[in-house]
């Protein structure tokens, strides 16, 4: 498994769920699929699709999908969409780990938005130094994590309830 972290990178899911749970990034990083017909995940992925009809989505990078992305006059802007602003954080540090990916891999400098629809509420999101310090301070956790031969233990959290991945850790 020492390879791994090597041949493997970091997708920016990984580092949303590393602040959600641990165990999750261990089971995203072994190929460990959610629960595809799990009821919460199916309405992100509506959200995603369907919301901000005129903007253009979807940019895939080499282990990356982002959401949506436009030009804003000279300026790159990329957003995640987002059901709610209930893990805030998580998304947050997930769409600053797109603005470094395209940063130090496409030189591409941009700035970014979450986007809660449901909300109607959007936030920008901009890489600073101090940003791309914590994006790698958690990318070597998250590779910490990820080496190890099993996932790390349950710990229950606000999140468990409606997790696509609950069958491993709950039943």
């Amino acid at each position: 498994m020492d390879n791994m972290n090597e041949i493997q990178p970091i997708s920016p899911y990984v580092v949303q769920a590393h602040f959600i749970c641990k165990r999750q990034v261990w089971l995203i990083s072994h190929q460990i699929l959610p629960d595809q017909y799990n009821e919460y995940i199916d309405i992100g992925r509506t959200i995603a699709k369907h919301s901000y009809p005129r903007k253009r989505k979807e940019i895939r990078l080499a282990h990356a999908v982002i959401d949506v992305w436009e030009k804003d006059g000279w300026d790159f802007v990329v957003s995640e969409v987002k059901k709610s602003s209930r893990a805030k954080e998580s998304a947050r540090m997930q769409l600053l780990y797109y603005l470094y990916l395209l940063e130090r891999e496409a030189g591409i400098k941009a700035r970014g938005e979450l986007r809660f629809p449901e909300e109607k509420r959007k936030e920008e999101v901009v890489l600073t130094e101090q940003a791309v310090a914590e994006i790698e301070k958690i990318c070597a956790d998250i590779r910490k994590i990820v080496s190890r031969d099993t996932p790390p233990p349950l710990e229950k959290n606000k999140y468990c309830r409606k997790c696509g991945y609950r069958e491993y850790c709950w039943v």
